[in-house]
């Protein structure tokens, strides 16, 4: 059995080799040290009322990790280990024009454009009116500073959004393969608008009767009266169809790409790789459903980017709380596990002096 272990670590470590070396990409040895660090501040604690901090007993600190030739941004993270017992924090070093920040579904709902919850019952994105306007808070406060600042030093910045390839949004923002004209887009807006606002926003209301069995009445109850039902019936007929924009509640540039979802994460990886793409800063929604499993999620992407989630610009979806500061926690700290965990004010240029 031990000498079995040894040799499949022997192989993976000869396959890593090999990968690095047909990449041309010579191969450093890590040393995993790790040394205590004394009273360190709480973590992800720089919106507590969005995201509550994170403190754990142990907490260490790790070699740099990501050291680019020529690095220009400083973007510090850590991670969670069992085995470890802890926290572990590490520096890293990486090139901005290798770099894209995507934000995942920041869809325009109850914003203002046209596409809003349906009533009395509808659910959509946050799932009531008063969460969608908490998340949109979330992005004018958080999100689009960040973006912003990283625009400015010339990332790539990338939104992610449900569907597939329409021809409203086609020539409303960029994509993999055009980028539109501004005349293009001035219509496309008008289009988009038609739309959105074409849609009656009405479904059926809560069910007033409840048929109930003697042996199985809490099946009953939930199967007729589910937590969340999305469809038809509470939403209305062709809700979902809609072009789903970009919520106005960030900037969006001429140069900045949207990613559709239905098209599957082949081409977005095909793209980013033909942009010289290597690091990912990840933002959006929602840390427990599309931040992790859509397209553009860090399941997908971490098989092939170095990816840093950005802990304090994502939420979790938080059912029976007024507030996701607890629900965020709860899946950042999950991903943790094996993911390496960022936050805005931890993302700052490197000095050239």
């Amino acid at each position: 059995m031990k000498v079995n272990s040894i040799l499949a670590l022997i192989m993976f470590i000869f396959s890593v080799v090999s990968q690095a070396v047909q990449a041309g990409d010579e191969p450093r040895v890590y040393h995993n040290t790790l040394t205590p660090l004394k009273n360190p501040q709480p973590l992800l604690a720089d919106h507590p009322e969005f995201v509550q901090p994170i403190e754990e007993l142990g907490r260490y600190e790790a070699p740099l990790l990501v050291d680019d030739e020529g690095a220009d941004l400083s973007v510090r993270a850590w991670r969670f280990s069992y085995n470890a017992r802890g926290i572990i924090e590490m520096p890293n070093r990486i090139s901005i024009k290798n770099t894209a920040v995507i934000m995942v579904h920041p869809w325009g709902i109850d914003d203002g454009q046209g596409w809003k919850t349906p009533e009395p019952a509808g659910a959509a994105d946050f799932c009531t009116p008063e969460k969608n306007h908490l998340a949109g808070r979330h992005t004018r406060e958080v999100i689009d500073p960040f973006l912003k600042r990283m625009r400015k030093s010339n990332a790539l910045i990338m939104f992610s959004l449900i569907g597939k390839v329409d021809p409203i949004r086609k020539k409303l923002y960029r994509t993999f393969d055009y980028n539109p004209t501004p005349a293009e887009r001035a219509e496309a807006r008008k289009e988009l608008t038609r739309q959105l606002k074409s849609l009656p926003y009405r479904g059926k209301p809560l069910p007033a009767q409840i048929a109930l069995s003697k042996e199985q009445p809490v099946i009953d109850y939930f199967r007729q009266f589910s937590g969340l039902s999305a469809g038809d019936h509470f939403n209305g007929k062709g809700f979902w169809d809609v072009p789903v924009p970009v919520t106005q509640d960030v900037t969006v540039h001429n140069n900045d790409v949207l990613i559709f979802d239905r098209e599957g994460y082949a081409p977005l990886k095909a793209f980013l790789k033909k942009q010289g793409i290597r690091h990912i800063l990840l933002t959006g929604y929602a840390t427990d459903m599309c931040f992790c499993k859509t397209t553009a999620g860090y399941e997908n992407l971490s098989q092939d980017f170095n990816v840093f989630l950005v802990g304090d610009a994502t939420l979790a979806t938080f059912p029976a709380n007024s507030s996701p500061r607890y629900a965020t926690n709860a899946h950042i700290s999950f991903a943790s596990l094996n993911h390496l965990i960022t936050q805005v004010s931890w993302i700052k240029p490197i000095s050239s002096d």
